[in-house]
């Protein structure tokens, strides 16, 4: 019996010694810790603060002087995004006004224009006269010379008349007797006795008004524009009013002539009543003590029975105000005797008190200027010459002249 329990304790004892040989072999065959990464440690998430009890004591921190405080700079101040936001927002500039040219001369300053279409008929008419014989074919070829030019049946004849008569007397024609003779005589034509100055003096309070009337294409709105520049350029006060409301950038056109020379623009709805648009041009020029109100109306087609009626409606409310001083009838030079028809029409609607003749350097038609003057009984005031904007000039009987002869 003993020596069976001395049996299973040395077996017990070769197994623990079996045992621990094994452990030891195993530690010793353990594979080395691994080299540490290169990729950055994640650590943990602070934890959250806590609060009563479980809150950890703080660090006081020493208090510091208003010395030791860094203020903020002003200008990086001004860069933050709330000084972005909200923009400084500067005031447009003033329109610069513009000081148009004298109007004294224009047209003498603008006969190079006039004598590149008008010279032909002078020219044309010396020619004719200086030939040795006067025939009939010759008078019958100046005849015609100056009807092309739309001088018209009656003018032509009655110039016609004189020069054969004073031919006749003058006897021997030398070139300057003969330019000298047709100057005095298409003067004559021309007329020289007509009051062409534009009337901006009422006579009264309240400041001239002018109405500007013509069909459309003529040029109207632009001569409007111009002639508030002629007027400024003369020393007078000028509100415009922009009556002509069936054509979108009327309006628009119209103001911009008037900033440009300081004129203040009256103007209304698109589509509006035009006789109230005028009606209060005029009641603005009284309040601001203008020298003179200037009143563009539509383009009116003389065919358009309804339309010249409304022209006729415009004129009434504005003589409420008092008497219109000026209607000026804007004409193509262009249209020729064409024209002549469109003022007898507008003639019968308004009193018409001048002509104005647009295009007058585009066309060798200067006759006109004699053929209107006799249909209507009204002098020619003003006369275009181009698309500048000082290129309207008051009309001067002997430079125009001067300008068809070429003297």
């Amino acid at each position: 019996m003993e020596i069976l329990i001395l049996v299973v304790v040395i077996a017990l004892v070769a197994v623990g010694a079996i045992s621990g040989l094994v452990v030891s072999s195993r530690k010793k065959k353990q594979l080395p810790p691994p080299a540490p990464s290169s990729t950055p440690t994640i650590t943990a998430p602070p934890a959250e603060p806590q609060v009563g009890e479980d809150a950890a004591p703080t660090a006081e921190e020493p208090r510091r002087t208003i010395e030791e405080v860094a203020l903020p700079d002003a200008e990086a101040a001004l860069a933050t995004p709330a000084a972005v936001e909200d923009p400084v927002v500067e005031a447009p500039p003033a329109p610069v006004i513009e000081v148009p040219e004298p109007t004294a001369g224009r047209l003498v300053r603008l006969r190079a224009r006039l004598a590149r279409s008008q010279n032909s008929l002078g020219k044309g008419l010396l020619t004719l006269l200086s030939r040795e014989h006067l025939d009939e074919d010759t008078w019958e070829e100046i005849e015609e010379t100056l009807l092309i030019a739309d001088v018209g049946v009656v003018p032509t004849q009655e110039l016609v008349d004189r020069l054969r008569e004073r031919v006749k007397v003058l006897g021997t024609r030398t070139p300057a007797d003969l330019r000298a003779l047709l100057k005095e005589e298409l003067l004559t034509l021309v007329g020289t006795d007509f009051d062409r100055a534009v009337k901006t003096e009422s006579g009264v309070d309240t400041p001239a008004v002018v109405m500007v009337v013509g069909v459309n294409g003529t040029g109207k709105t632009t001569t409007t524009g111009k002639l508030a520049r002629v007027l400024v350029a003369d020393g007078r006060s000028v509100v415009l009013g922009a009556a002509d409301t069936f054509r979108a950038a009327a309006a628009d056109q119209l103001q911009t002539w008037g900033e440009r020379v300081g004129a203040r623009t009256v103007r209304g709805p698109e589509g509006g009543d035009p006789a109230s648009i005028a009606y209060d041009a005029v009641k603005e020029g009284i309040a601001e003590g203008a020298d003179v109100v200037l009143i563009d109306t539509a383009g009116r087609l003389h065919t358009k029975t309804g339309l010249m009626d409304e022209l006729g409606k415009v004129k009434r409310v504005v003589e409420k105000h008092g008497p219109l001083d000026e209607v000026l009838l804007v004409l193509d030079a262009t249209t020729g005797q064409n024209g002549l028809t469109q003022a007898r029409v507008f003639a019968e609607v308004v009193d018409i008190t001048g002509i104005v003749l647009t295009k007058l350097d585009g066309t060798a038609k200067g006759g006109i200027v004699v053929a209107v003057q006799r249909a209507l009984g009204v002098p020619v005031k003003l006369v275009g010459l181009g698309e500048g904007p000082d290129d309207l000039a008051p009309f001067e009987p002997e430079a125009f002249v001067d300008a068809l002869i070429g003297d």
